[in-house]
């Protein structure tokens, strides 16, 4: 059976048939974008001079409330297109110079993702794959990207399943993130980097939250204890609030104490490989003006 007809692709295992219905994530069984682009504020060794070629999905099967992408996250703003226009943007991206494919939050569309990378991967295209995403997902769909993804930009949100239930509405978040994360790691191993940019690999970020420098600490904790030095782990502070929320600690921006404690604890832990980051990331000039417009 098509995994369309009755989707299974992320632990929400809603079972629609997307042929004729929407999912928990507000997707049907059309690829739908809200943006494409040379971007230039992922992490140096993804963006390096020229950008990473991002093509940012809408919709989401996690629908965080602090989400920075809501537009098309929880909005739905965008535009459906076929199979072969995506194989056509990932194709003009490489033809402006982006240094790889960077597939913004695209756990709900991997089979058409799939379908596309297996007609170019390593035949017209020859930059390398990345699979940006939040790591709610089954391994199963993980294990439809072998071979064809790169590289993994993964999310480890929360330690704390209680925060993934408030902040996420869903469950066992940390279970479910951390199979998917092996299974990542199991297909790339140990990073590479040449001339300054990622070939392969696994990067992991931990976005702390305001109030919740524990769980973060605690994040770091488990990647170190379970990878060491074969991951590179990017500890991010550009939490920004857009809306006023139900929660206090949500409504400000990450404390330059609560950051110093995240990187202090980690650089004590041992940890070689981390990217950090300063204060301007905290704008929300940073949050891309997504316009379909030009797809």
């Amino acid at each position: 059976m098509n995994i369309l007809e009755k989707c299974t692709l992320c632990p929400r295992n809603c079972g629609i048939n997307r042929y004729k219905n929407v999912g928990v994530c507000g997707a049907n069984d059309k690829i739908k974008l809200a943006y494409y682009s040379l971007h230039q504020w992922e992490e140096p060794i993804i963006s390096g001079n020229n950008g990473s070629g991002t093509i940012f999905f809408s919709h989401c099967n996690l629908k965080c409330i602090f989400c920075q992408n809501k537009k098309i996250s929880t909005g739905g703003y965008g535009k459906e297109i076929s199979n072969e226009k995506l194989k056509e943007i990932m194709l003009k991206l490489q033809q402006q110079g982006a240094h790889n494919i960077n597939l913004v939050t695209p756990t709900h569309y991997v089979p058409q993702i799939v379908d596309c990378l297996h007609k170019i991967k390593n035949k017209e295209l020859k930059i390398p794959v990345v699979y940006n995403t939040s790591s709610y997902e089954n391994v199963e769909t993980i294990d439809m990207l072998e071979g064809l993804v790169d590289i993994y930009l993964a999310d480890l949100k929360y330690f704390d399943d209680s925060l993934g239930k408030k902040y996420s509405n869903c469950c066992n978040y940390f279970e479910y993130a951390t199979k998917s994360i092996e299974r990542m790691y199991k297909q790339v191993g140990h990073f590479i980097i040449e001339n300054n940019f990622m070939k392969s690999g696994l990067i992991v970020r931990i976005l702390i939250l305001p109030g919740h420098v524990d769980d973060a600490i605690k994040i770091i904790d488990y990647l170190y204890n379970k990878y060491k030095d074969n991951i590179i782990i990017s500890i991010m502070n550009q939490y920004t609030a857009l809306d006023v929320l139900k929660f206090d600690n949500l409504n400000r921006k990450l404390s330059e104490e609560e950051y110093n404690t995240v990187i202090n604890y980690a650089c004590d832990l041992g940890i070689k490989y981390a990217f950090i980051q300063d204060g301007e990331t905290q704008d929300e000039s940073f949050i891309p003006n997504f316009d379909c417009s030009i797809i």
